[in-house]
């Protein structure tokens, strides 16, 4: 196994870890921040917060470093402008993230746990990724 793959490997367990310790695995967690006006449950809060507040703290010592901890070099989009593909595809993944609870990272990780709602999601999310190629293409 080479470097990126295992940094890939561990960085997704670490990730998957991280979702199912703080709950996010479940749909209705997410499904209950969105529900403001009736059962507000606000454990997603807390999550972006510790992850905006990792990204503040870490964001700039590591771009100073340069490469990462394999000694690979960062490489950073250099997209700067907003577009209709973005917004529209910003807007899709936020209607489908309400409508079902999920979005890709917790699906996966519930995914590994079983969860019902992730064996219907997963195939419904990859389906999509197939036919935005499709059309992408055409």
């Amino acid at each position: 196994m080479n470097r990126t793959t295992l940094a890939a490997l561990l960085s997704g367990a670490l990730f998957g870890l991280g979702l199912a310790m703080s709950g996010m695995t479940d749909p209705r967690v997410v499904l209950g921040f969105l529900d403001i006006f009736g059962d507000f449950d606000p454990r997603l809060a807390f999550v972006l917060a510790g992850a905006v507040l990792t990204t503040v703290l870490l964001f700039r010592p590591v771009l100073r470093r340069g490469s990462s901890l394999f000694g690979d070099r960062l490489q950073l989009s250099d997209l700067t402008r907003v577009d209709r593909r973005l917004l529209g595809g910003a807007a899709l993944f936020g209607i489908g993230w309400g409508a079902a609870g999920y979005c890709p990272g917790p699906a996966l990780a519930g995914l590994g746990m079983l969860s019902v709602e992730a064996l219907w999601f997963v195939p419904a999310m990859m389906a999509g990724m197939l036919l935005h190629r499709l059309v992408d293409r055409a």
